[in-house]
């Protein structure tokens, strides 16, 4: 598919570079959605995941659906987020935006948490939401949540479900070598404390209710994601080490399998990013990948000052799913 390193995406003129188009919409974007169905999802393992449903019309779901994945230790209340859902509704779709396992705000039965590479939680929901008679799904994620569906749909163990119609990513860390690189370098140390401090905060929880699985010895003494994915990620999960863990999880490797149509967009003034995680390689082979490189945009910004409050991603979104499904 061809490849667009020069999308139209203004970005607001005082917004100069990656860090303030990132920083910008965490601080300072808020938005109010009508009141959500939530529904809580038992998983295979007995434990749980909370989806916010968002109906176009109230009261009579639709065959149509958005699944929207949040990024690395977000949820479905985020701005990205809510911005999405409220986007894609008022197009008619529903929407159900899911919290991965401890993000909701409600403790889970089980010590497992989530990671990059994991995508059976995800399989879950697409199949939960298949059975309430959603005949046509899209998925839209955000980095790390973009990063799992695109290993769901391309890694040739997954069985991707026949309802799932398109999907878009952004902001993706699709090799997570490099993205581990990214997030050491000294300008991005504010972004990186505070995902260890929630990170952490998370493990302190889990050490209360499950003290003889979870240990906390060095929990203080972790700075980086090499030392926690060392510590819990890997072994709890299966991997040697972090390397492995970063290597088998990453979905640059799955997406010449990806076989629906797929919009992966990812800023090239994106702080969270490696040059490796922009697959111009994989997109020229493929005939569902679609990527686009804009020079703005910084980590799930994309932020543009408009009456109708909508960013740039997600009138993309909108603009690509109605495109590759023929409904525009």
């Amino acid at each position: 598919m061809p490849i667009y390193e020069n999308t139209l995406y203004p970005a607001p003129f005082f917004l100069p570079g990656g860090h303030a188009q990132t920083l910008y919409p965490a601080l300072f974007r808020t938005l109010d959605l009508p009141a959500c169905t939530v529904q809580r999802i038992t998983t295979p393992d007995n434990d749980f995941l909370d989806v916010d449903f968002h109906y176009a019309i109230l009261g009579y779901p639709r065959k149509r659906l958005v699944i929207v994945s949040h990024g690395l230790e977000g949820n479905s209340k985020r701005s990205y987020v809510k911005g999405m859902v409220r986007a894609f509704v008022r197009a008619g779709w529903d929407a159900a935006a899911w919290n991965f396992r401890g993000c909701s705000g409600a403790p889970n039965r089980t010590p497992y948490m989530y990671h990059s590479g994991s995508t059976e939680d995800l399989q879950c929901v697409v199949n939960f939401c298949a059975g309430k008679g959603y005949e046509e799904i899209v998925l839209v994620g955000f980095s790390m949540g973009g990063n799992q569906i695109l290993k769901y749909l391309g890694d040739p163990v997954s069985k991707v479900h026949s309802s799932i119609q398109a999907a878009v990513a952004f902001s993706v860390p699709c090799d997570l070598i490099g993205a581990a690189k990214a997030m050491d370098r000294p300008s991005n140390s504010i972004y990186l404390k505070n995902f260890m401090r929630t990170l952490k905060d998370k493990i302190a929880q889990k050490h209360e209710v499950f003290p003889e699985f979870v240990d906390i010895t060095n929990l203080n003494d972790l700075k980086t994601f090499k030392d926690f994915d060392e510590e819990y990620t890997a072994p709890w999960y299966g991997f040697k080490n972090a390397m492995e863990y970063w290597k088998e999880s990453s979905s640059v490797q799955f997406l010449d399998k990806v076989r629906v149509p797929t919009l992966m967009v990812s800023a090239r003034n994106d702080p969270f990013l490696w040059p490796t995680c922009y697959p111009t390689g994989q997109a020229h082979r493929s005939k569902s990948l679609y990527l686009e490189t804009p020079a703005d945009g910084g980590h799930i910004g994309f932020v543009r000052i408009a009456d109708d409050d909508y960013y740039w991603s997600e009138i993309r979104a909108v603009e690509f799913v109605g495109q590759v499904m023929g409904l525009t």
